[in-house]
């Protein structure tokens, strides 16, 4: 009687064959596959497919690729090897650890003459493929979270500041695990309102009104492109400066602005207001002189002229001195410093 434990040993010089997984990522649309795996495919003696289900299945046979719906252990899967075939295997989404673990003991036993393992991706994930996640991460939550579900683009407006001035203060201290953290939290307030959007009639908006997250992606697209005409286009710019006037002159044919200060938001912080007025003016050649009156607020106006004319951000410049202000007051109080 034969012991079918494990696969019969190869007679000496006979092929033992060839083992290909197939994998793909479920973030690249099914049936474009890598040349590579196209031409294993055809060329396979048998591709086996343990999930009748599997999105790669009506591309394949589509191209003519002939699929078996079989799941083999790693026994059966080195015998269907014997003689020098080639056996293609389309592993799942989560893979099958079953049988890359019977392969791995398999091959480890020394007592079993081995087909030629191969991993072939067919298809890769392209830079950005994780954002594809974070969609469909965020679609699920907003349907299934008794939270995410009830917020609204005027409930969530307080977390965007916040989660910006987090970001600068992960900027200035130079964390780089903080400053990648606190860029998802960014993102994930534009990823949260752009899905909000999409859902007709939310905080008095009709169905006209919805967008989705690539039609913030897209519109993003389109401006960069536009504004960039020394990198798209014929224009030249050889200095920061080129490019900055390039990109005020396209804004304000884009926004068909009556004034420099148009679309300057006045809720922000009084220096950064100040400073962006004034380089508003500066650079749209408006002469006009800064308004002078009593009290501390026309000298911090003069102020952030100055440091903004000076190439110089007077938000960032106090917050630094506040910084340093805090940290004394810190050392007379006899406490240590928080960073260290």
């Amino acid at each position: 009687m034969t012991d079918h434990s494990e696969p019969t040993t190869a007679a000496a010089g006979e092929p033992t064959g060839r083992i290909v997984l197939l994998t793909t990522s479920h973030r690249v649309a099914p049936g474009v596959l890598s040349w590579p795996a196209w031409q294993t495919l055809h060329a396979a003696d048998r591709v086996l497919c343990a999930d009748p289900g599997h999105p790669q299945l009506p591309y394949l046979a589509e191209a003519g690729v002939e699929v078996a719906f079989e799941s083999p252990d790693a026994h059966a899967l080195v015998e269907a090897c014997a003689g020098g075939r080639t056996v293609v295997v389309l592993p799942g989404g989560e893979g099958d650890q079953r049988l890359t673990d019977g392969l791995a003991r398999l091959a480890g036993s020394g007592r079993v003459s081995m087909p030629d393992l191969e991993l072939l991706p067919g298809s890769y994930d392209l830079p950005g493929a994780r954002l594809l996640d974070l969609v469909q991460v965020m679609d699920r939550v907003r349907r299934e979270c008794p939270w995410t579900s009830r917020q609204t683009h005027l409930g969530l407006a307080k977390y965007a500041i916040e989660e910006a001035y987090e970001l600068v203060e992960a900027i200035e201290d130079g964390d780089r695990d903080e400053l990648r953290e606190e860029l998802g939290d960014v993102l994930l307030q534009v990823v949260f309102h752009a899905r909000i959007a999409e859902e007709a009639g939310g905080d008095g908006e009709d169905a006209a009104e919805a967008f989705s997250i690539d039609d913030v992606a897209g519109a993003l697209v389109t401006k960069l492109i536009h504004r960039h005409p020394h990198v798209f286009g014929d224009a030249k710019a050889e200095t920061p400066e080129d490019v900055k006037a390039h990109w005020q002159r396209t804004k304000a044919v884009e926004k068909r602005r009556e004034s420099v200060t148009d679309g300057i938001p006045v809720g922000q912080p009084g220096l950064a207001l100040a400073a962006k007025l004034a380089g508003r003016a500066r650079t749209g050649g408006v002469a006009v002189e800064l308004p002078r009156g009593e009290g501390i607020g026309y000298e911090l106006l003069a102020l952030a002229a100055r440091a903004e004319a000076e190439g110089a951000d007077p938000e960032t410049a106090l917050r630094a001195a506040a910084r340093a202000y805090r940290d004394a007051i810190r050392a007379a109080e006899g406490i240590a410093d928080p960073a260290q």
